[in-house]
Protein backbone atom coordinates (compact mmCIF):
# COMPACT_ATOMS: atom_id res chain seq x y z
CA UNK A 1 0.00 0.00 0.00
CA UNK A 2 1.11 3.75 -0.31
CA UNK A 3 1.47 6.11 2.15
CA UNK A 4 -1.47 7.95 1.18
CA UNK A 5 -3.77 5.11 0.96
CA UNK A 6 -7.16 5.47 2.66
CA UNK A 7 -5.91 2.36 5.37
CA UNK A 8 -3.85 5.00 7.05
CA UNK A 9 -4.71 6.85 9.90
CA UNK A 10 -4.44 9.88 8.93
CA UNK A 11 -6.54 13.10 9.17
CA UNK A 12 -10.08 13.55 7.28
CA UNK A 13 -9.09 16.46 5.51
CA UNK A 14 -7.41 15.85 1.87
CA UNK A 15 -4.62 17.85 2.06
CA UNK A 16 -4.31 18.02 -1.36
CA UNK A 17 -7.85 18.99 -2.48
CA UNK A 18 -9.27 20.78 0.80
CA UNK A 19 -12.33 17.65 0.49
CA UNK A 20 -13.45 16.64 3.87
CA UNK A 21 -13.60 12.43 3.47
CA UNK A 22 -15.46 11.04 6.52
CA UNK A 23 -13.91 7.09 6.13
CA UNK A 24 -16.64 5.82 8.53
CA UNK A 25 -19.64 6.67 6.51
CA UNK A 26 -21.30 3.20 6.05
CA UNK A 27 -23.61 2.64 3.89
CA UNK A 28 -26.30 -0.32 4.34
CA UNK A 29 -28.53 -2.21 1.49
CA UNK A 30 -31.74 -3.61 2.06
CA UNK A 31 -30.87 -6.70 3.31
CA UNK A 32 -27.98 -5.55 5.68
CA UNK A 33 -30.74 -3.52 7.76
CA UNK A 34 -33.01 -5.94 7.54
CA UNK A 35 -30.86 -8.70 9.22
CA UNK A 36 -29.31 -5.20 11.50
CA UNK A 37 -33.27 -5.19 12.99
CA UNK A 38 -34.36 -8.82 12.30
CA UNK A 39 -37.01 -7.51 9.85
CA UNK A 40 -38.03 -8.44 6.45
CA UNK A 41 -36.36 -6.77 3.42
CA UNK A 42 -39.69 -6.56 2.57
CA UNK A 43 -40.84 -4.52 5.52
CA UNK A 44 -38.11 -1.53 4.77
CA UNK A 45 -40.05 -1.77 0.91
CA UNK A 46 -43.42 -1.04 2.47
CA UNK A 47 -41.89 1.64 4.34
CA UNK A 48 -40.28 2.83 1.80
CA UNK A 49 -43.73 2.74 -0.46
CA UNK A 50 -45.39 4.24 2.34
CA UNK A 51 -42.96 7.23 3.22
CA UNK A 52 -42.04 5.57 6.67
CA UNK A 53 -38.94 4.30 7.86
CA UNK A 54 -35.52 5.75 7.75
CA UNK A 55 -34.37 7.83 5.19
CA UNK A 56 -32.61 6.70 2.26
CA UNK A 57 -30.52 7.16 -0.94
CA UNK A 58 -31.18 5.79 -4.41
CA UNK A 59 -28.10 5.29 -6.44
CA UNK A 60 -28.68 4.01 -9.94
CA UNK A 61 -31.91 2.03 -8.65
CA UNK A 62 -30.09 0.73 -5.73
CA UNK A 63 -31.12 2.01 -2.25
CA UNK A 64 -28.72 2.53 0.17
CA UNK A 65 -29.15 3.96 3.94
CA UNK A 66 -26.99 5.95 5.76
CA UNK A 67 -25.32 4.54 9.17
CA UNK A 68 -26.73 8.17 10.21
CA UNK A 69 -29.51 8.23 9.12
CA UNK A 70 -30.31 4.42 10.96
CA UNK A 71 -29.09 5.80 13.94
CA UNK A 72 -31.43 8.77 14.25
CA UNK A 73 -34.49 6.63 13.10
CA UNK A 74 -33.57 4.49 15.78
CA UNK A 75 -33.32 6.73 18.27
CA UNK A 76 -36.72 8.48 17.21
CA UNK A 77 -38.28 5.29 17.82
CA UNK A 78 -37.19 5.42 21.81
CA UNK A 79 -40.26 4.82 23.88
CA UNK A 80 -40.89 5.45 27.29
CA UNK A 81 -42.07 3.04 29.65
CA UNK A 82 -46.31 4.15 29.72
CA UNK A 83 -45.52 6.56 26.63
CA UNK A 84 -48.97 7.13 24.39
CA UNK A 85 -47.83 7.09 21.02
CA UNK A 86 -48.06 9.73 18.89
CA UNK A 87 -51.01 10.99 17.22
CA UNK A 88 -49.98 10.41 13.43
CA UNK A 89 -50.54 6.79 13.80
CA UNK A 90 -54.08 6.75 15.66
CA UNK A 91 -57.12 7.81 15.02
Amino acid sequence: MTPNSFSSTTSPRSASSGLVHDRSVRHFNQVDLSRRWNISPRTLERWRWLKQGPRYLKIGGRVVYRLEDIEAFEKAQIKKAGQQPTEAGCE
